[in-house]
């Protein structure tokens, strides 16, 4: 990947910083995007740097369309070329369905479905004529019957469905869109989202006999970002360690 440009949304922990920090080492120049935490985005581009990789932070708020315009703007001034974008930055609510509200979708739809939805679609403005990846993190739960769980399974299933479009409208140009799906992952979301006990249970259950833990995403989307996967879009990849709930 070396010289190409790749800009990871949410990229301040987690996951996302897992797939900036496996993007660098893999020659990529990484955009880590932030939401709130500057200190956490300039502690992974340091963390980049210290390796001899190449990577600057850009505050953007993935539900907020005029900073998802400007985070694009911003790599375009700075790097002059994008070639991949991980959308990874989402968020997370449970809420029993007599609960459920129009604020409560919309924390969620804003930016795991709205926030995919137009970073694409500046993304692909971008992209040149040698094409581009587009990889989105959606979740098991799209598939899943969690209660409480709906509206944030709907919008995982959104991405998936964002997935398979925008793989069929772009491959004439050569840009690929896939999407991975984690099973139970550490990190941050899944403090909130499944108690102690919860976790031993899901363990139970997957195959491998642990949580994933944020380099096995990064590894996978690292594939697809690859010229090894430029037979592979429109496609949904589990990475759940053989979760069977």
């Amino acid at each position: 990947m070396t010289g190409k440009v790749a800009v990871v949304t949410g990229a301040s922990r987690g996951i996302g910083r897992a797939i900036a920090e496996r993007l660098a080492r893999d020659g990529a120049q990484v955009v880590v995007n932030y939401a709130r935490s500057s200190e956490r985005a300039e502690q992974v581009v340091a963390g980049i740097r210290e390796q001899r990789g190449h990577a600057t932070a850009i505050q953007a708020d993935m539900g907020q369309p005029e900073e998802i315009a400007r985070l694009f703007e911003q790599t375009a001034e700075r790097f002059g070329r994008l070639d991949i974008l991980v959308n990874n930055a989402g968020a997370y609510e449970a809420r029993p369905l007599e609960r459920s509200d129009e604020a409560h979708y919309a924390a969620l739809f804003d930016v795991n479905v709205r926030g995919v939805l137009l970073a694409s679609r500046e993304a692909a403005r971008r992209f040149g004529d040698t094409g581009g990846r587009i990889i989105n993190i959606s979740s098991g739960a799209a598939r899943a019957a969690v209660p409480g769980g709906a509206v944030y399974a709907a919008s995982k299933a959104a991405v998936e469905a964002l997935t398979r479009c925008h793989a069929a409208e772009l491959g004439p140009r050569g840009i690929t869109v896939n999407a991975v799906a984690p099973g139970f992952t550490q990190s941050d979301m899944l403090d909130v989202a499944l108690p102690m006990d919860a976790r031993e249970a899901m363990i139970a259950l997957t195959a491998l006999g642990r949580l994933g833990r944020p380099e096995d995403i990064a590894d996978v989307v690292a594939f697809l970002a690859s010229d090894d996967a430029r037979w592979i879009t429109g496609e949904t990849l589990g990475a759940s360690g053989g979760l069977r709930a």
